[in-house]
Parts: structure tokens; sequence; C-alpha cells
């Protein structure tokens, strides 16, 4: 039995909120790649509610300007998201992984005010897209 689509698209909201709450949790103990990476997180899974809540069955991948891409089909308004969300794109390997640098740590690279950004950018996703379901 398939889910009902908005309920299914309010469970990945509600944990992108949940993300982002952790985001900030992972600033203030100056986690800053990990906060990065949860901004990141967050975005993507809004960007994943919103095309579940609309209908959109095959919903895959992790990059914000394909998700945003796909959520055009339904709102051409993400056109206008995506070149702002497209900056979280570069949280998802690059705080984890020390191969994706050419020296030192993850958690050596990031600081306070890439955090502040990454928040900011996911927070604007998460808006987004809480404003766009809001008009149904």
């Amino acid at each position: 039995m398939m889910p009902n689509r908005r309920s299914e698209g309010d469970r990945w909201l509600a944990q992108a909120e949940r993300d982002l709450s952790d985001a900030r949790l992972a600033q203030q103990h100056e986690r800053f790649n990990l906060a990065c990476f949860m901004a990141q997180q967050c975005g993507e899974k809004a960007m994943k509610g919103f095309l579940y809540a609309r209908g959109a069955e095959d919903v895959w991948g992790h990059s914000l300007a394909d998700l945003c891409e796909d959520a055009k089909m339904f709102e051409m308004l993400f056109d206008v998201l995506k070149a702002r969300a497209i900056y979280l794109d570069k949280y998802y390997n690059l705080t984890r992984y020390p191969n994706y640098l050419p020296g030192g740590i993850p958690a050596d690279v990031f600081d306070h005010l890439e955090a502040e950004r990454a928040l900011e950018l996911a927070e604007e996703v998460l808006g987004f897209v809480r404003d766009r379901l809001a008009e149904e």
C-alpha cells in the first residue's frame, strides 16, 4: 500500500527540522564540519519532503541542485532556490572525507563563518519548502 503522499512528505520535513537542530548543536560545540554536513542534510531532506508531498515516486540522490531541478516539474520557483541551495552540495562529501581535501582533515578546515552560512542556507531551503507546501 502506497503511503499518503503528504504524510510521507511531512516525515521527511520533520527529519529535516531535526537535522537543522542538530546542525545548530554541532555549531555551538565547534564541530563546524559536522554543522555544515547536517545543514546539507536538512536541505536535502526538505527537498525530498517536498517531492514526496507532491507525489513524486522516484526521489533519489543527494544533490540539492538535482533535487531543485526535479522540483521544478511541480513548481518553477525552485529555479530561484536552486541558485542558492546549490552551495549546500559541497558539504555532502567535503565535510566528512579527508580524501576530498588536498591536506588535513575536514574537522580542521571548516570554521564558524562557514557553519553560519551553511545554517542560513539550510533555513532558507526549509522555509522555502514549507511556504510552497502551505500554499497547497
